[in-house]
């Protein structure tokens, strides 16, 4: 550590004396990221894929992030979020036939680009993003039913969580407030029983097999339910139902290509922001690829 300082220390005070430009250390410092995104092999697609969008600039919009679930890494990153901004991009980039699992949220628009441009995939939806519908959902009935008990902080907080998660005394205390209001036990209970299912993991087949007849019980019940978000989300979870039936097999999920967001935000941040796409890129690849 001692030999790198110095050696740091010597470099620098080699470039403050013979005065070196700000333009020519940009340059340096682009041929090192270029040299060091030479080195990683990207010739193969992985196998586990995750695809999810952030933010970009206001002049260009978004960008598609494609993670390595399995390598926790960004594979790469496109200009855009339709299929047409990238279908360009996947012409370029062949190989698309090893990925095997593609993970995403509940996006109408990525689902049928993982189904044009990954043949041999199987799409899956993100846990989080299904459970955090859900709860919204359940949410804005709550809102209906006692809108001004909707605005305590401390029903909010006891309302969001897993029932299992609360102590007996806050049971206690939440099982009473329910009581008071007409129909807000039943839905409570409701949606903690979907909640419940829709979080188990590693399950076997014939297991999964046992669980598809409870989850599209449940589907009926939201469907005929007399709350009109609750027949919204019956029809949305019956549009996804076998990307979500997937998840109870497959553990990946995009909670790993939000945390390389927040590092390529961190990237962002440090730059004061990026307006040449093909330099975000290049940083991003070099920093949370491979």
């Amino acid at each position: 550590k001692l030999g790198q300082w110095r050696s740091l220390y010597k470099s620098t005070c080699f470039l403050i004396e013979v005065s070196v430009g700000q333009a020519t250390i940009e340059r340096w410092s682009q041929d090192y990221l270029k040299f060091a995104e030479s080195k990683q092999d990207r010739s193969r697609w992985p196998r586990v894929l995750g695809i999810d969008e952030h933010f970009f600039t206001r002049k260009q919009g978004y960008a598609t992030t494609l993670a390595d679930l399995s390598k926790r890494k960004v594979f790469d990153v496109a200009m855009g979020r339709s299929g047409k901004a990238l279908e360009g991009y996947f012409k370029r980039n062949q190989g698309r036939e090893r990925v095997q699992v593609v993970v995403m949220d509940l996006s109408d628009t990525y689902r049928s680009i993982a189904r044009k441009n990954f043949p041999n995939a199987k799409i899956v939806a993100d846990r989080f993003h299904v459970v955090r519908l859900v709860n919204q959902k359940f949410m804005d009935v709550w809102k209906q039913l006692d809108p001004e008990k909707r605005q305590n902080r401390g029903l909010i907080s006891l309302m969001r969580r897993h029932h299992k998660d609360l102590s007996t005394k806050q049971k206690k205390n939440l099982r009473s407030y329910l009581c008071e209001v007409s129909g807000l036990e039943t839905v409570y209970d409701f949606k903690q029983s979907l909640t419940k299912l829709l979080l188990l993991k590693r399950q076997t087949k014939n297991q999964c097999r046992s669980l598809i007849g409870e989850f599209l019980k449940k589907i009926e019940g939201l469907k005929s339910s007399g709350f009109e978000q609750l027949k919204s989300l019956g029809l949305t979870l019956e549009k996804w139902s076998e990307e979500i039936v997937r998840m109870w097999r497959f553990t990946k999920t995009n909670s790993i290509t939000e945390g390389l967001h927040n590092k390529m935000e961190e990237l962002s941040r440090r730059a004061y922001g990026f307006r040449n796409f093909k330099n975000y890129r290049l940083r991003v690849r070099v920093y949370c690829g491979y």
